[in-house]
């Protein structure tokens, strides 16, 4: 299964236990109303655990069929639409499964006929309730999933932990790909087509990224910075590996490319490894940052990969930390004086062999 998938099942795991969490929420709060003076009392069928127990069977049911129609079909079938699309999408299908599940419990429970158990149900100002509660869950499980896909699952989980509130060194590898002759590109498919490109380029390296345990840090024109934690990226080579994959994937997608824009897209690497120091920055927008030389000199690789032609190439220092087999060969750049730097950097071209 590729990472891809896993982190979508986390995702709906992660729906399924909060939904079930604020269904016991949910009649925990129902049964202390009902005992407060004003309440009229506790009817004769009524017991905290037949309404726990249908409560957990409606979140169980809503998280499995709202869960997975937002995480494997509104979030991948309409992440290029318009926000307001998917909200309406989400709207139609809540008020569906709501349905869906007024109808089985009915039927489960009280042995109505689904038209009698839709309408007994309506009658219950308490359901009604629970049906504006549960709007209000679904549409913030979507507004969360959005912002996880701006931000990358990680990044939400380090924004809500506070993880970077306070800068931390951290031992990272990164890699700067990007597109060969972007502005030749842009010229001859003009400013829409080329966005559309870059789209879909940035699209098919997504799961070579995620399976090699990468993260997209940065998006910067064409161009894509991926980092990993240091023992992640050195790992079976997977820093090295991850650029293959993504040649490889983009491959075969020629003929889609071919067919849209008349071209294969062609791109160069640069990496470099080391200490950075990672934080939050900004006041109005906040985001995690890395800042350091590493960066600096991974860009100044990629120049160089651009300078002398290569697919890959690598600070001499980083391909001591890993461990290549004879999937791969290197040829020796030698010292080179990156521009903007002072001492200058052994550097080492990958090629498969």
């Amino acid at each position: 299964m590729s990472r891809s998938k896993r982190i979508r099942f986390s995702q709906l795991f992660t729906i399924l236990t909060a939904w079930l969490l604020i269904g016991v929420v949910i009649s925990i709060y129902d049964h202390l109303v009902l005992l407060t003076h004003s309440s009229q009392g506790l009817s004769a069928d009524y017991t905290f655990f037949a309404s726990l127990k249908q409560n957990l069977i409606s979140a169980l049911i809503g998280g499995v069929l709202g869960g997975s129609l937002l995480v494997f079909y509104v979030n991948v079938r309409f992440q290029n639409r318009p926000y307001g699309h998917t909200i309406m999408i989400v709207i139609l299908s809540f008020a569906l499964i709501i349905l869906i599940i007024i109808l089985v419990k009915g039927v489960m429970f009280s042995h109505h006929s689904p038209t009698r158990s839709l309408a007994y149900f309506l009658q219950d100002t308490t359901r009604v309730k629970n049906i504006l509660v549960w709007f209000i869950v679904v549409a913030l499980t979507q507004f969360l999933l959005q912002v996880s896909s701006k931000v990358g699952q990680k990044g939400l989980g380090h924004i809500l932990r506070g993880k970077y509130h306070t800068p931390q060194e951290e031992n990272r590898i990164f890699m700067f790909l990007d597109l060969n002759a972007s502005t030749t590109l842009a010229e001859k498919l003009g400013d829409e087509l080329y966005h559309q490109l870059l789209r879909d380029f940035f699209a098919d390296i997504t799961d070579p990224i995620l399976n090699a345990k990468g993260e997209i840090y940065q998006y910067v024109g064409d161009e894509v910075v991926v980092a990993w934690d240091h023992e992640a990226g050195v790992a079976n080579n997977r820093c090295v590996r991850c650029y293959f994959d993504i040649l490889q994937n983009i491959q075969s997608n020629k003929e889609k490319y071919i067919r849209r824009y008349g071209v294969v897209p062609e791109f160069r690497a640069g990496m470099h490894s080391g200490k950075v120091v990672a934080g939050e920055v900004g006041v109005l927008k906040r985001e995690i940052t890395y800042s350091g030389d590493v960066l600096n000199t991974a860009s100044r690789i990629l120049s160089k990969a651009k300078e002398i032609g290569a697919g890959i190439v690598s600070s001499s220092a980083l391909l001591g930390e890993l461990n290549f087999d004879q999937h791969y060969t290197v040829r020796s750049i030698g010292p080179i004086k990156l521009k903007g730097k002072e001492r200058e950097v052994c550097l080492t071209e990958i090629l498969l062999s």
